[in-house]
This record gives structure tokens, sequence and C-alpha cells, in this order.
């Protein structure tokens, strides 16, 4: 008798509402969705590395070499309700998310602009912040705290810029047709990534702010 060799079987790609085809991996997630928590994850290596840094090196500032952490240096208030802004901005992005499962295009893309346009004025806060900063005497070079402070939060502004320019591209997606009911996965995944930039803050403010 010879024995039949049994094929292996391969996992059919799984059929979504309106004839949209996703492959899963093993996780159950789409390969788009596992990719960004992957890039997630990376990332929250490198901000520990750049808050590990900032943390080790802030206080490393001999006297006379320009300004320490402190309250009286920080504009808590300031800085408080920009933080509040950003954080607001996840709520909105929320119920972007929420509005194109349910196919409502018109009030996605106003929730879309409206986390575009909060985090906006994030980063203009935080550019007159730096910018008063700079006035104070603290520029990037001025001394080890300057150089951990500007690259720590200056690379979550970069972040939060990147956002704002694919939220931008998502709106313009939406009103050329191309983002559609059927592609929710699309907004749910940047969804994933704006919700992280705001968790980020929330750690970066506290360290570097609330307790300097």
């Amino acid at each position: 008798m010879t024995e039949t060799a049994t094929a292996p079987q391969i996992e059919d790609p799984v059929l979504h509402d309106k004839g949209v085809v996703s492959h899963q991996t093993s996780t159950g997630v789409s390969n788009e969705k596992l990719a960004m928590w992957v890039f997630l994850g990376s990332d929250c290596l490198l901000f520990g590395g750049l808050i590990s840094t900032y943390l080790l090196l802030r206080h490393r500032v001999p006297p006379g070499h320009g300004p320490t952490p402190s309250h009286q240096f920080f504009d808590i208030p300031f800085t408080s309700v920009s933080s509040f802004v950003l954080l607001f901005s996840s709520l909105t992005m929320a119920l972007a998310v929420g509005a194109i499962h349910r196919g409502d295009l018109r009030r996605c893309r106003t929730f879309l602009m409206t986390t575009a346009l909060l985090g906006s004025v994030f980063i203009a806060g935080q550019v007159y912040e730096f910018t008063a900063f700079v006035k104070e005497g603290l520029g990037y070079t001025t001394n080890i705290f300057g150089s951990a402070f500007y690259t720590l939060t200056g690379f979550h502004g970069v972040h939060v810029s990147v956002g704002i320019i694919f939220l931008l591209s998502l709106v313009v997606m939406s009103l050329r047709g191309k983002l559609s009911g059927d592609k929710a996965e699309t907004v749910e995944i940047f969804g994933l990534y704006w919700h992280f930039v705001d968790v980020v803050w929330i750690l970066i403010f506290t360290i570097v702010y609330l307790i300097p």
C-alpha cells in the first residue's frame, strides 16, 4: 500500500463586509495591524532609551552652565493646557474610528480634521515653548540637560507632526472616495499610532515637567 501525502492546510483569507479580503495571521489580526503593533513595540524601546538617557543626564549640569530642570524654569500651566489638547485629540480619533465603522464618512472626516487641528495646536505650543526656552538661555548645546530635553520632547513632536500629515492624507483619501467604509481598518490602525503618541506624552510630561 502506498501512503497518500496530505497537503498542508492553508488558511483562507477572511472575507469581511462588502467583499473586502483581509489576510489573517496566527494572532487573529491582519498583517497590517500586526505590523503596526510591531512598529509601536520598537518605538516603545526607542522612547524608553530616550527617557532613560534624560533621567540620567538632566542633573549633570555644572554650576553656571545654563538652566537646570525646575518648576521655576518650566511653565507648568501652559504645558498642561497643551497636553490636555493633545489628550483630547485621542477622543476625537476614537470618534473617527467609530464613525467609519458605522459607514458615516462625513463625521469621520470631521473628526479626523478635528484631530489634526488639535495636534497642530499642540505642536504650535511646543514651538512657542522651545522659543521661550531659547530666549531664557537654554539652547540645544547649552548643557547636557538642554540636549537631553530637546531630543526627547522634539522626537515626540516629530511623531505628532508625522501623525498630522497622515491624518490630512486620510481626509484627502476620503474626499476622493478612496476611504470608504470597507477600509475602516486603515483608520483603526492609524488610531493605534495616535493613541500611542498620546500615552507616551503623558509619561514624558510627568517625568520632565512634574518631577524635575
